[in-house]
């Protein structure tokens, strides 16, 4: 009692690895056809009336071996007073602002037109890149047609066919040049060893900068009751009891038909990119509402960007207690959390200051966890054992046999295991293996990668 934490704010370059892109054009271009190309899966909905995309949709693409975020925009319409072409008019040139790369859609089958112009003259004005992407080149024909969008006066300029996918990899090649290794300074202890990074993250009044607050000690962040008053993330260096790490407060993230205000616009991209930043995320669950499909939107989001989690259920000193409560609370939790169950779940009031730097300790702990490497004669020996206790299913007549596993040096535990027939290792026995090393090995609170590769 009576010890304040060290803290700073910080003042050195913090380092924003989260590369974001997105996709703008007028409407009926294919924008939301290129997004689901680029992501390989039908995310976003896709049909010939133009204007079905008014909601921004977000995404995480993978090319030869680089992550970045997606954003699909709405069709952009330059003077329309439609009440929802102004709203997608704003969120436009904020997706802009906040993008680090632009793909402009145009289509080749209607030739250049004046909302494409308007389009242009917005980007022209912007100081980030932009790709021309002239979209439905499907023949040669077409190709021909196409050259006419040199006319708006982009340096780079791509011819494609969105559903076909012809050209998207000379496009992704493109995109991911941008893509530099981060050069910005890491905050680091007095070793030189990084500093793990925690984002706080959850739905807008979770009890995000509360919880910061209590843990500083000090009124760091504005508190309100007032859902969205978080607008950016704050970066906060925290040194207590010999623990030291960064802590990042991100505004509140919502469902996107919720969205109106254009500042939390801003907000939803910058909490997303913060996960990219981060090591380790704790989820904050309002303890009144119980978990909701956004909790576990957000929750799958950190989890396909290989983040430790931390679930916090907050305001617990709310929720009227029976003998069982907490438990029950976590079982209905992780039911729904399914099939990534093994994350530590911690009961905490910010405002009481109740369990908080309990909920810190098993962030640190989740780190290591994230950070554990297993030696390859160690996982052989007892992964080795399990496969031979229970062996994977016969496939097309033969009999699968795993000789071999190690670990792959890579950010998220990851392990690739080597056999003679890998197709026939369905997911359901990949479950099994996954479930088979975190039972012998440590990784609560860490998304964990299998693989499976020929002998």
């Amino acid at each position: 009692m009576g010890v304040k934490p060290y803290l700073c704010t910080l003042n050195f370059s913090i380092s924003m690895p989260g590369f974001t892109v997105a996709i703008v054009g007028r409407p009926n271009v294919g924008k939301s056809t290129l997004f689901n190309r680029l992501l390989e899966q039908r995310k976003a909905i896709v049909d010939d009336q133009s204007g079905v995309t008014r909601d921004r949709q977000y995404g995480i693409a993978d090319w030869n071996g680089k992550n970045f975020n997606i954003i699909d925009t709405g069709g952009f319409v330059a003077d329309s007073e439609d009440v929802f072409e102004k709203e997608i008019r704003k969120q436009v040139r904020i997706a802009i602002d906040e993008a680090d790369l632009i793909l402009f859609v145009c289509d080749t089958t209607t030739g250049i037109t004046l909302q494409d112009e308007d389009m242009a003259a917005v980007l022209r004005k912007s100081t980030k890149p932009v790709l021309l992407v002239v979209n439905k080149v499907d023949n040669s024909e077409r190709a021909l047609y196409a050259t006419e969008f040199y006319s708006l006066g982009l340096d780079k300029v791509f011819f494609m066919s969105s559903i076909s996918g012809s050209g998207s990899g000379e496009l992704l090649d493109e995109v991911v040049s941008y893509i530099k290794e981060d050069e910005a300074t890491v905050a680091t202890d007095k070793e030189g060893n990084p500093l793990p990074k925690f984002a706080i993250i959850g739905q807008p009044n979770a009890g995000k900068s509360t919880l910061l607050n209590a843990l500083i000690n000090q009124e760091r962040t504005i508190v309100s009751d007032i859902a969205g008053t978080t607008r950016d993330t704050i970066h906060t260096h925290y040194k207590l009891f010999g623990k030291e790490f960064v802590l990042i407060d991100t505004a509140g993230i919502r469902k996107k038909k919720n969205v109106h205000e254009d500042l939390e616009f801003y907000s939803v991209i910058r909490a997303i990119r913060a996960m990219d930043e981060a090591d380790v995320c704790m989820l904050l669950i309002d303890a009144k509402n119980g978990i909701t499909a956004q909790d576990v939107s957000i929750f799958s989001l950190a989890a396909r960007k290989g983040k430790g989690i931390v679930l916090l259920v907050n305001k617990w000193d709310l929720v009227e207690k029976e003998t069982n409560t907490a438990r029950d609370f976590e079982k209905q939790l992780k039911d729904k959390l399914e099939p990534f169950t093994d994350v530590p779940v911690i009961f905490v009031s910010a405002k009481d200051k109740t369990r908080i730097f309990q909920g810190m300790e098993k962030a640190l702990e989740v780190y290591e966890n994230r950070n554990r490497r297993v030696t390859t004669s160690v996982l052989n020996e007892i992964m080795l054992r399990e496969i031979e206790r229970y062996p994977a299913p016969m496939t097309r007549g033969y009999s699968v046999k795993i000789k071999f596993v190690q670990q792959v040096p890579t950010a998220v535990p990851s392990f690739a295991f080597f056999a003679n027939h890998p197709d026939g290792v369905k997911e359901p026995y990949k479950n099994f293996l996954e479930n088979k090393l975190r039972s012998h090995f440590n990784f609560s609170g860490v998304p964990m990668r299998i693989f499976i590769r020929k002998k």
